[in-house]
This record gives structure tokens, C-alpha cells and sequence, in this order.
């Protein structure tokens, strides 16, 4: 069944189950608005992968749309139009996040080098950091550079763990400056000769891409304490269940080869507490400064100073 006819809360249980999860620690409402805002960008991801009809098609007619003004050129953005407007959500955001996404359109991707890989980690996944930042009433500047952080790791352990999933759709987007022009062709070759200099190559390439996700991790989590605490409690446990798939890679080696790594309902549970625990320091704990070194790759994206 096509995620176009799924209610938010069943296309989130079906695309984000790690979202899911930490969804019921944020109240009725709260909860129900994050969900029809995962379910709308989860569609735009579907039209952008071709999994709906005329999928490609209807994503530049919503992005011109909204420019326009016009909310009901496609029934999608007729029914993500009350949240839209309700939270306000900044139209460059939303813009930049079809733009990521249209970007995945070429015929081969290729990402060249970091600052390319963080540009486009922020369009598809830092931009729903800051749309989420609405949703849970936090607008403090400094909070939405931290999710933007927090976006932009779990883009990077999401290509972890995809490698081989995004090479058979012609994508790479580990950088040439680290792999060489190994092509998505010769990634899925690679997959069935897992100890060949070139899978050895990818394999330290995932475990790059996994140390930088650490890094914006960190620095997601050091503006959990701007939200209230039923917001800080969940997106500490998203944000610890999703980095455990790029644990879980690491522990075994980095073998990008063997399918997607997925986290057990106790494993959820281990994550949750460890989350949880940390709220106990929320009221110690001083406000961090953000650090800008990390965005020197985005400037003159939305939000990025």
C-alpha cells in the first residue's frame, strides 16, 4: 500500500520505526502533529524515489506551489497545508528540503566531498530538525542549529547503513575525496568480494562517515535542554535509538555488505533508559554555545548564521 494512504501515525510505524517509538513520550497533540509531519516528508521522499506515481512530477509542482502560495495543486500539500500554516513553518526550510530531494533525481549521484555530503545531509534531514523545532515550540536560534545537528547525523547513519541499498538506485554518497572513483556498479560488485582492496575501502569510508555522525550527534544533544522536558525525553530517545544502528555497524566491523542493521524492541528498551537517565542532569547542565565550525559547510543555507 502506497504511504499516500496511510494515516500519519501508520506511515510513521511503517517508515520510522525508531520514531515511532519515541513519538509516545511526547503527548497527544505534540505526538500527532510530529507524525503528520514525518508522514508529509516521508511522502515527498516517496515521490522523490519514484515509489508513487508521477512521483518526480508532483514534487516540482509542490515546490512551486508553495512559492506560489497555492496549497491545493496536489492533495498532499492540501492536507499538510493546516499543519503548515498552524506552525508556521519558514517556506526556505521547506524549499530547501524538496530541493535535497529533487537533487537525487540525476541519473547517477555522486557526492564529491564532505562539504557536498553536509549540504545535502542538511537539506534532506537538517531542514526537518528545524520544521520539528516548531512542532515542539522551541525557537531559541542556538536550539536550531543543534537540530540541525541532530538531522544531519542521522542522514549521515542513515547512507551507513544504505550503501549498498543507495548504489543499486545509482547513489554514492560517500565522498569521492574518500573512496576515489569507486561507482555505485562497483559497490554492489564489491559486495560479493567483501574482502577486496575496493570493499575495504568502503568499509573505512563508512567508518568516516559514522565518526563524523558522531560528532553532530554530540552536538545534537547539547540543545536537548532547550525543550520542554516530555520534548527532550523523546528526541533524546530517537535520537539514541537511530545512533544505534551506526553502533551496531561499527560493532561488527563496519559490513556495509550485509543488509540493513536493525535495532530489537530490548535494544529500544536499553536506548530509552540510557535517554531517559540524562534528563536527570537537564537541570545542571549549562547552555552551549554552538559550535560553528560545524555549519562552515552551509553557509547561506536557512538558518545557518
Amino acid at each position: 500500500m502506497s504511504n499516500e494512504n496511510l494515516t500519519p501515525d501508520e506511515s510513521l510505524a511503517l517508515n520510522g520505526e525508531s520514531f515511532h517509538w519515541a513519538k509516545r513520550f511526547l503527548g497527544k497533540k505534540m505526538g500527532l502533529e510530529a507524525a503528520k509531519l514525518y508522514a508529509f516528508c516521508r511522502l515527498l521522499d516517496d515521490m522523490a524515489d519514484g515509489d508513487i506515481a508521477n512521483g518526480p512530477e508532483r514534487l516540482v509542482k509542490i515546490r512551486a506551489a508553495l512559492l506560489e502560495g497555492n496549497v491545493t495543486a496536489d492533495p498532499a500539500l492540501q492536507s499538510f497545508a493546516p499543519l503548515m500554516h498552524d506552525q508556521d513553518f519558514p517556506l526556505p526550510v521547506l524549499i530547501a528540503l524538496i530541493d535535497g530531494l529533487l537533487d537525487d533525481q540525476r541519473e547517477e549521484v555522486i557526492i564529491a566531498d564532505e562539504a557536498e555530503l553536509l549540504r545535502y545531509a542538511y537539506r534532506v534531514a537538517g531542514t526537518v530538525g528545524l520544521l520539528m523545532c516548531h512542532v515542539l515550540d522551541c525557537h531559541d536560534p542556538d536550539a536550531k542549529a543543534h537540530a540541525i545537528d541532530l538531522g544531519i547525523a542521522m542522514q549521515l547513519t542513515n547512507i551507513a547503513r544504505d550503501v549498498l541499498e543507495d548504489a543499486e538506485m545509482g547513489r554514492r554518497y560517500l565522498p569521492t575525496t574518500w573512496t576515489g572513483d569507486i561507482s555505485p556498479e562497483q559497490i554492489i560488485a564489491c559486495a560479493q568480494q567483501p574482502e577486496s582492496a575496493t570493499a575495504q575501502v568502503i568499509n573505512k569510508s563508512v567508518e568516516r562517515l559514522l565518526e563524523m555522525a558522531e560528532r553532530f550527534y554530540l552536538s545534537g544533544a547539547r540543545g536537548f535542554s532547550s525543550l520542554n522536558w516530555r520534548a527532550h525525553m523523546s528526541i533524546a530517545i530517537a535520537a539514541k535509538v537511530y545512533r544505534q544502528i551506526g553502533v551496531q555497524l561499527a560493532n561488527r566491523n563496519y559490513v556495509w555488505h550485509e543488509g540493513r542493521q536493525i535495532t530489537s524492541r530490548t535494544t529500544k528498551l536499553v536506548c530509552s533508559f540510557k535517554a531517559i537517565s540524562g534528563l536527570a542532569k537537564r537541570f545542571s547542565r549549562r547552555k552551549h554555545e554552538h559550535n560553528s565550525n560545524l555549519h562552515t559547510s552551509l553557509r547561506g543555507l536557512p538558518y545557518v548564521s
